[in-house]
C-alpha cells in the first residue's frame, strides 16, 4: 500500500458541539493508518477558536486555524486545504466519528495514481435510538448519511459527499477549492452540492480521472432530534432542489443532474413499491415512507424551479474562487515517527 501522507480536517463552527467534536478528534487520533495532521477549522467563533486551541495545546498534530474565508463550510474547507501538508486530505464532518481503518481505506484507493478523490460509507446514529418508521433510506443523504441505491464495495462514481471524503491534493491544483455561496453556512438554510460541483469541474479539468467510493471506509454521523422530524425533511429536500439548480446552471443539466436522473427513475419508485408493499403487509411505517418518497420528489422539484428562476435572475450565485492564502500559523508539530507501510499499523 502506498503512503500518501494524510491530513483530515474537520471543520466546526459551535460551541453546541463541543463534546461531537472531541470524539471526532479521538476517532482520527485512533486510526490505524495515522494522520499526518489534523486541522481543525474554526468558522467565525474566536470562542470557540480559543477553546479548542487550549484543549489541543499539547496534543502534537494538531491545529486550531481560523476560517480565513466568508463564513460558511466551503470557505473552511479551503482554509484546511491551504494549511494542510499532506498529499492527500481527508474531510470529517463535526459531528461524525471515524471506524479505525477509515484512513486506511482511503490510502488503499490513492494507490492508483489516477484516483483523484476517494468517499466513504457514512452511517446515521439517530438521537432517538432508531431511525423514525416513515424515514425512507433512499433519502438518507438528508441527514448526511449514505442512501439506498448507491452501488456496493469500491466503485466509481460522479462524485463523493462532502463529509466523509478525501481529495488528492493535485486535484485541486486542478480544479480549484470548494464553491463558496453554495453549501452549508451554520444554522442558515441546509444548501448543499458544494462537493458534487467540485468534483464535476475536477473531472472536466482532469478527464482521466477516477472518482471512488469504498464503503469500508466508514463513518457514524450523529442526526440529533430536529433532524428526524418531517419538517426538516421537507426543508432539506427543499434546499437540495435550490442547491442543484445552482449546480446545473454552473456545469449544465447534463452533467449536473445525470446521477439524479437514474436515482429518480429507478431507485425512488423501488422505494414507493417496497413502502407499499410493506403497508399492505401491515408492516410499519410503509406507507409514511412511500408518502415521504412522493413528498421528498415534489419538495426538490419545487426548490430546483425557484432555484432555476433565482439563477437566471442573478438573484443567487456562487463563486469557484481559487484555495485561499493560509492563515498566519505556528509550524506543525510532526505527529510520531512511526508510519505504516502495508499491513498492521499503529494507534497514534
Amino acid at each position: 500500500m502506498t503512503d500518501p501522507g494524510i491530513s483530515v480536517v474537520i471543520c466546526v463552527y459551535t460551541e453546541d458541539r463541543w463534546e461531537d467534536i472531541l470524539a471526532a478528534v479521538s476517532s482520527v487520533r485512533a486510526q490505524s493508518y495515522p494522520a499526518l495532521e489534523t486541522l481543525l477549522v474554526v468558522d467565525h467563533n474566536p470562542a470557540l477558536k480559543d477553546r479548542l486551541a487550549r484543549e489541543y495545546k499539547e496534543t502534537e498534530g494538531i491545529r486550531v486555524l481560523p476560517n480565513a474565508g466568508p463564513r460558511g463550510l466551503s470557505a473552511g474547507r479551503n482554509t484546511g486545504i491551504t494549511a494542510s501538508h499532506g498529499e492527500v486530505i481527508a474531510f470529517l464532518d463535526d459531528d461524525a466519528v471515524a471506524e479505525r481503518d477509515w484512513l486506511r481505506r482511503f490510502a488503499e484507493g490513492y494507490a492508483d495514481p489516477r484516483v483523484m478523490a476517494v468517499g466513504g460509507r457514512t452511517e446515521p446514529v439517530w438521537a432517538s435510538g432508531r431511525r423514525p418508521a416513515w424515514f425512507p433510506e433512499e433519502f438518507d443523504w438528508v441527514v448526511g448519511c449514505t442512501y439506498r441505491g448507491l452501488p456496493p464495495g469500491r466503485v466509481r462514481v460522479r462524485n463523493v459527499l462532502g463529509g466523509n471524503a478525501s481529495f488528492r491534493r493535485t486535484a485541486f491544483e486542478a480544479a480549484g477549492g470548494f464553491a463558496t455561496g453554495i453549501g452549508r453556512d451554520g444554522d442558515r438554510r441546509p444548501l448543499g452540492c458544494e462537493e458534487t460541483e467540485l468534483c464535476i469541474r475536477l473531472t472536466r479539468a482532469r478527464p482521466d480521472a477516477l472518482l471512488l467510493i469504498d464503503d469500508r471506509a466508514v463513518i457514524h454521523h450523529r442526526v440529533p432530534a430536529p433532524r428526524e422530524h418531517f419538517a426538516y425533511f421537507r426543508t432539506r429536500t427543499y434546499a437540495e432542489g435550490l442547491s442543484k439548480a445552482l449546480v446545473a446552471r454552473s456545469v449544465g443539466a447534463s452533467q449536473g443532474l445525470e446521477s439524479e436522473r437514474r436515482y429518480t427513475t429507478r431507485v425512488l419508485p423501488a422505494g414507493v413499491a417496497r413502502g407499499l408493499r410493506d403497508a399492505l403487509l401491515a408492516r410499519p411505517g410503509g406507507a409514511g415512507r412511500a408518502g415521504a418518497i412522493v413528498a421528498g420528489v415534489l419538495t426538490a422539484a419545487g426548490g430546483y424551479v425557484v432555484g432555476s428562476v433565482r439563477a437566471r435572475r442573478g438573484g443567487t450565485t456562487f463563486s469557484a474562487a481559487p484555495i485561499p492564502q493560509a492563515p498566519e500559523a505556528a509550524p506543525i508539530q510532526p505527529a510520531p515517527e512511526a508510519r505504516p507501510g502495508s499491513g498492521g499499523g499503529s494507534h497514534e
